[in-house]
């Protein structure tokens, strides 16, 4: 019994002593285990990790540690780049976004952080006036939606100025808006706000203003004859002097960039009415047309003198309505009713010359008796003829 005891004594130190020494070479294969390991560092965006690993390239990391690499991936060292102790593997995925450039939708990876850095990688040259949205600052993310749009230049002519203005705009309306122009109700732009804005582009604003302009005119009186038997045929007395009335013309004026292009008369009012003028014209019949001037036919010695439409208290208007201003070439003499009746066609003789035949349409305070007073237009020959004796004769 005792020897069996040491015998069964002895056969566990022996399983003990088995057991014990496959642990150690257990604990003595993994720690050769983990000593034979690489040691890496793996940044992932940015974010720096440690790890030991067998693998023998850089691939067999990232699939041991359950990371598939895209294609438009950033990874250094490369897929195939064998690890080394103490190696940094930068790994950044790539992020799909789309921009739109001037209107044209691309869709673009990239594993850059921002849109600055976007912009830089795509080497694509934003000015000044160029527009991108968002900003420059905004972080990228998954299928984020990027507009660019680049700047020209157009001339713009805007209340009397004219310069030039870049623009991101592709219409007219849309350029209004974003430069903050206003158009009044009647203002309009060139070309229309419906129209395409391109490069070398002018823009006209054309301010429009409607206003009423009040213009006062005259209006001519009418000159109205009377029969009057009292008076000689042939003569005429003013009765009632004609007086100018005097009308307000209202215009709807249209003015653009301060310049009239059109006038309506919309309204006519009247402010003063006008005066006739009044003149008696003679009925009575003359029995003796000459009583001291001869027969007609006759040549007859008279005094004459010469006058103008524009002496002073002159009207311009004989005694039977000639206007003489309006008509300078008429041949009118002022006479005596009495002597030569109005209307007479007469004939002058100086220094045995015919001076030419006159018509008697004219009289004058100073004209009595065997007087005349020629007309001529211009004031100088009147003052060179003075006073002369001439012949006159009754021609009709």
């Amino acid at each position: 019994m005792k020897k069996l005891f040491s015998n069964a004594f002895s056969g566990k130190r022996l399983i003990m002593s088995i057991v014990s020494m496959i642990l150690l070479v257990g604990v003595v294969s993994a720690a050769a285990y983990e000593l034979t390991k690489t040691s890496v560092t793996l940044v992932i965006n940015g974010e720096e990790m440690t790890l030991k690993t067998h693998a023998k390239t850089v691939d067999e990391l990232m699939l041991e540690n359950d990371i598939l690499v895209g294609e438009h991936d950033f990874i250094e060292p490369s897929l195939d780049s064998r690890l080394t102790n103490d190696l940094n593997v930068a790994w950044i995925p790539a992020k799909l976004v789309y921009l739109t450039n001037n209107g044209e939708k691309l869709p673009v990876w990239t594993t850059s952080h921002t849109i600055q850095e976007l912009i830089t990688e795509l080497n694509l040259e934003v000015g000044e006036h160029d527009k991108i949205q968002p900003s420059f600052e905004t972080a990228l993310v998954e299928d984020m939606q990027i507009t660019y749009e680049s700047a020209f230049a157009v001339t713009l002519y805007s209340d009397g100025e004219e310069k030039e203005v870049w623009t991101t705009s592709t219409t007219v309306a849309d350029f209004l808006e974003a430069e903050d122009i206003i158009l009044g109700e009647l203002d309009r732009v060139e070309p229309s706000q419906g129209e395409i804005v391109k490069a070398n582009t002018n823009i006209n604003i054309v301010r429009v203003q409607k206003v009423t302009d009040v213009v006062e005119e005259g209006i001519n009186f009418a000159t109205v004859t009377r029969n009057d038997n009292s008076l000689t045929r042939g003569t005429e007395r003013e009765v009632q002097s004609g007086q100018k009335g005097k009308v307000a013309k209202h215009y709807e004026v249209i003015l653009e960039n301060g310049k009239e292009v059109s006038r309506e008369l919309v309204k006519t009012e009247t402010i003063q009415e006008s005066k006739d003028r009044i003149v008696a014209v003679g009925t009575k019949q003359i029995v003796q047309p000459v009583s001291r001037g001869g027969t007609p036919g006759d040549w007859v010695t008279f005094s004459s003198t010469a006058y103008t439409a524009y002496c002073n208290g002159c009207s311009g208007v004989t005694s039977t309505g000639l206007n003489l201003r309006t008509n300078p070439d008429k041949n009118v003499v002022a006479v005596d009713p009495n002597v030569i009746p109005l209307g007479s066609i007469i004939e002058i003789r100086y220094n045995g010359r015919i001076l030419g035949q006159y018509r008697a349409a004219d009289t004058g305070g100073a004209i009595q008796g065997r007087k005349i007073d020629i007309f001529m237009p211009e004031r100088s020959d009147a003052l060179r003829w003075g006073r002369k004796n001439v012949q006159v004769r009754i021609v009709k």
